[in-house]
């Protein structure tokens, strides 16, 4: 008799086959059988009328933090993930000495967007070296099977010093001392190693993320002891818009060349160069063709922010009136914005945000459109702001102001930063589709005051597959693929990713037609109360990590089977 049968599911089984109709049997952590007659079970599940797939294999997250303290990993578990990988972009707190603590803190504070009060009050800090943490984090367990990148920020600062391994060029010393914490931390599990070289990445002191102005060699060297500690990832974010891409994806190149490593890079389509997104695919193309293994991690939906009445920066927030009832709470800003000579003078000034990323996004208001209920993450021009207050006949400054005080609690501006240059999600599904991309970005546990991507996997079986209405959709096996088998596979998670016996059985049974998105929401959950945006979905009757149930209609159980995942170099 099975531990677990679930009968009569529509089967996604993440293979890009076509959906069938079957039973599921479940012995222990495994899928045991696949078909029309599996036998009785322990417990049984009538799945008719629902699809039964494989679980969310995100390969982008930030949960470095947040894995040691909460052990459903909200919100991604809540999304039907049930493996993540964090210590992305090359930003993380291992290793890391206790006098570096702080500034591993300001950097993950400034990069991510993750409250420091949160951090300080939250992180344990019983660990120094990458080897510690991996032991930290497996003595915990959890409704999600967790895995971790080696953070390169993280190893300079532990080698040069938080200051000096900013712009610092390393000795020969230093760079023998970090390829030594490289390979030994890739020979404990480490899935491999994650560096940043984008001007975006800052700390919330405004400086330079370390490791952002290396030169190619130290990355050489760091890429060789990471094959020689037994093989993994390396995982970038890099500027495609700044100078030629051929010069930067060179770098990618040589790497997977040179040491026969899997290469992973973020990409994004940038307003500045929006075309630069398929020089980067050609390239992309071009590496495969010669056998490299070099793939570019893309989104869903655009990259940007949510703003309302609680967000700390939106396009009135650097007007000098704003400014003096900035901290006051929220019934007592309306009050005051309520006043029509107070709204005649902030509508009067001008923002003082000089910030050259900011101050052009906040005040374009063809580029900000509003989310509503459904959420809409791929509006026309008809909801943009410019386009608003023309039917309102006001400014857009004025229509923003009223916005916030009508609808600035129950409603939200979306602002895209990045994946909207057209107007549209089309240049999105090209990248989507193109067979060196996989998909990612949905930086669960990061971003938390502007955005909630971490219900990206969601996402993608509402929109792409059942609701666009503004150009092709994606097969509901297609999509499912994407999310499972395809991710598992480009990051070498080789038990899991699809239904079949003597794999994983991580499972996400899920009503279909009423699968939907909620709008986003702010929540004090964070340690010290901190703030930050969550987004929940309804439509997810239950997920299974490893053959036991871990939520139960969007409510963790309290069973905890997640485990963390080492990686090649202790297989």
């Amino acid at each position: 008799m099975h531990d677990l049968v679930i009968r009569n599911a529509t089967v996604v089984d993440g293979s890009g086959d076509r959906p069938f109709v079957g039973d599921v049997a479940v012995d222990g952590e495994l899928i045991a059988e696949v078909g029309d007659d599996v036998g009785a079970g322990r417990r049984e599940v009538d799945a008719d009328g629902l699809l039964l797939t494989p679980g969310w294999v995100d390969i982008h997250s930030h949960y470095d933090g947040q894995a040691t303290w909460d052990p459903h990993l909200v919100p991604s578990g809540a999304h039907g993930v049930t493996t993540t990988v964090f210590g992305n972009c090359g930003v993380g707190f291992a290793p890391a000495k206790a006098e570096d603590r702080s500034a591993l803190i300001t950097i993950m504070e400034g990069v991510e967007d993750i409250p420091g009060a949160a951090l300080w009050e939250g992180l344990t800090w019983d660990w120094e070296t990458f080897p510690d943490y991996l032991d930290a984090l497996e003595s915990t367990g959890r409704s999600v099977d967790v895995a971790a990148l080696l953070p390169h920020s993280a190893v300079r600062a532990y080698v040069m010093g938080a200051e000096p391994s900013i712009r610092g060029v390393a000795t020969d010393d230093q760079i023998d001392r970090m390829k030594t914490i490289v390979r030994d931390a890739v020979a404990s599990g480490a899935f491999g190693l994650s560096t940043s070289r984008t001007k975006l990445h800052l700390g919330s002191d405004g400086k330079a993320v370390p490791g952002s102005f290396v030169e190619l060699e130290e990355l050489l060297e760091l890429a060789g002891a990471v094959r020689d500690g037994g093989g993994g990832i390396i995982q970038g974010v890099t500027d495609w818009t700044a100078g030629d891409p051929a010069r930067e994806f060179a770098w990618f190149r040589r790497i997977s060349q040179e040491f026969g490593l899997p290469v992973a890079f973020a990409l994004v389509q940038d307003d500045q160069i929006p075309g630069n997104i398929y020089q980067v695919l050609d390239l992309l193309a071009e590496a495969r063709a010669d056998g490299l293994d070099v793939h570019a991690g893309v989104g869903v939906r655009p990259v940007g922010m949510l703003i309302n009445l609680e967000s700390e920066i939106h396009p009135l927030s650097g007007h000098p009136s704003y400014q003096e009832i900035a901290s006051l709470p929220a019934d007592e800003r309306v009050a005051r914005m309520r006043d029509p000579e107070f709204k005649r003078r902030l509508l009067s000034e001008d923002s003082t945000i000089t910030n050259s990323f900011w101050r052009p996004r906040l005040t374009n208001p063809a580029q900000m459109f509003v989310l509503g209920d459904p959420p809409e993450y791929e509006p026309g021009p008809e909801r943009s702001v410019s386009h608003l207050a023309k039917e309102a006949g006001c400014s857009p400054d004025e229509y923003v102001y009223d916005f916030l005080v009508e609808r600035g609690r129950s409603d939200w501006i979306m602002i895209p930063l990045f994946n909207y240059s057209d107007g549209d999600l089309a240049p999105q599904l090209d990248m989507m589709r193109h067979p060196e991309t996989v998909i990612s970005l949905a930086d669960g546990g990061a971003h938390c005051r502007l955005i909630c991507d971490a219900s990206a996997p969601t996402y993608l079986l509402t929109h792409w597959v059942r609701d666009r209405d503004r150009g092709e959709r994606l097969p509901l096996e297609r999509a499912v693929q994407m999310q499972t088998q395809e991710t598992a596979a480009a990051w070498g998670f080789t038990d899991r990713g699809e239904i079949r016996p003597g794999l994983r059985a991580d499972l996400n049974l899920i009503d279909f037609d009423a699968l939907r998105l909620l709008p986003p929401r702010w929540a004090t959950d964070l340690p010290a109360d901190g703030k930050r945006l969550l987004q929940d979905a309804e439509g997810y009757v239950a997920t299974f990590q490893a053959g036991r149930q871990t939520w139960s209609d969007g409510s963790p159980t309290g069973v905890l089977p997640g485990r963390l995942v080492r990686g090649f170099g202790r297989r």
